[in-house]
């Protein structure tokens, strides 16, 4: 009875040591990595970013429809970059919706009406902002980063400023 015992309790000792018979191998190469579309197709849609819940640092990007209201700045069209930039902030600004609050997303910045003024250039994205952004936290920076910088390109790297208010965040890029 103890020998059952003592090879039951050896066995799993011997299959880890023996490695259960399986070979190495070399590396197989299999292509690229797979890549999938997140952005919105075409001009009408934005991806806004929101912090998760799970962690105080984590942003987590939302599809959105650009249909804003009417006497959102610039008139913006779904046709027009620069709209297009001015909706996805207008929209970050709106906050999550309730079935987003409720999968565990808030925001960060103050949410309301807000008035945005973005210039494309060379340089990248300019947007001018009528709140203060220097007290922002790191999470709330990066929401206005990350959602202007894609609102251009699909590109995250794209160079963003922001300027609040109370002073200027950047130039800098989307962290995510």
């Amino acid at each position: 009875m103890r020998g059952r015992r003592v090879l039951g309790a050896l066995l799993p000792v011997l299959l880890l040591a023996t490695g259960c018979g399986i070979r190495a191998t070399d590396v197989v190469e299999a292509g690229e990595p797979a890549t999938v579309e997140v952005a919105p197709a075409g001009e009408h849609g934005a991806l806004v970013y929101f912090v998760s819940s799970s962690s105080a640092s984590r942003l987590m990007p939302v599809v959105r429809s650009i249909s804003p209201p009417e006497g959102v700045d610039g008139g913006i069209s779904a046709d027009n970059r620069l709209g297009g930039v001015s909706a996805a902030l207008y929209l970050l600004f709106e906050g999550p919706t309730r079935a987003e609050r409720d999968a565990g997303l808030r925001s960060e910045l103050p949410s309301g009406r807000m008035k945005a003024a973005v210039e494309l250039s060379a340089d990248g994205v300019k947007a001018t902002i009528d709140i203060p952004v220097i007290g922002l936290s790191e999470a709330a920076r990066q929401q206005l980063v990350c959602t202007a910088a894609t609102a251009r390109t699909a590109d995250r790297t794209e160079v963003v400023t922001v300027t609040g208010t109370d002073g200027a965040i950047g130039p800098t890029h989307c962290s995510v």
